[in-house]
């Protein structure tokens, strides 16, 4: 037997939750994109009770997350940054850290903790992705962490 969890557009919590939003400073003309973008879909959800927290980069969003996660406050974090490729292997480690790092605190603390982090090859890539449009990246990992919230609360119900 499956049983359907209501998924975005047709998602409404109740309680709204209280979400936490870490926002990269590297790249930020990219990053306030996919902040903007972030917000504009939680308040098209009703959900208004979040709190935006600068992060120095993608590599700091883990231990961060995890922090805002472990202190009750927040039923889930939306990560968002962005990492455009150099000429070195600093994409690489950074991008991985990030993903792995995300993942790990998101399983440590069973909070959903999205990855809005955007890897990309050029700054065109990265500003088509944050623009404001449904395409914006923030706007999908709002969405994904509402979701696995909304599931979470319905299989610990």
């Amino acid at each position: 037997m499956s049983k359907t969890i209501p998924v975005a557009p047709d998602l409404n919590l109740v309680p709204t939750p209280k979400l936490a939003l870490l926002v990269s400073r590297f790249n930020t003309d990219v990053t306030h994109g996919l902040r903007d973008g972030a917000l504009e879909w939680l308040e098209e959800h009703g959900i208004r009770d979040v709190d935006v927290f600068d992060a120095p980069g993608a590599f700091e969003l883990p231990l961060m997350a995890q922090a805002l996660a472990k202190t009750g406050t927040y039923e889930g974090v939306i990560c968002l940054g962005c990492i455009i490729k150099g000429d070195t292997a600093h994409f690489e480690f950074i991008s991985l850290g990030a993903t792995i790092g995300i993942m790990q605190a998101q399983l440590a603390t069973e909070t959903p903790i999205s990855f809005g982090v955007l890897t990309t090859y050029t700054d065109e890539q990265a500003q088509a992705r944050s623009r404001k449009d449904v395409h914006n990246k923030g706007r999908e990992a709002s969405a994904a962490c509402v979701e696995t919230l909304a599931f979470l609360r319905n299989t610990r119900s």
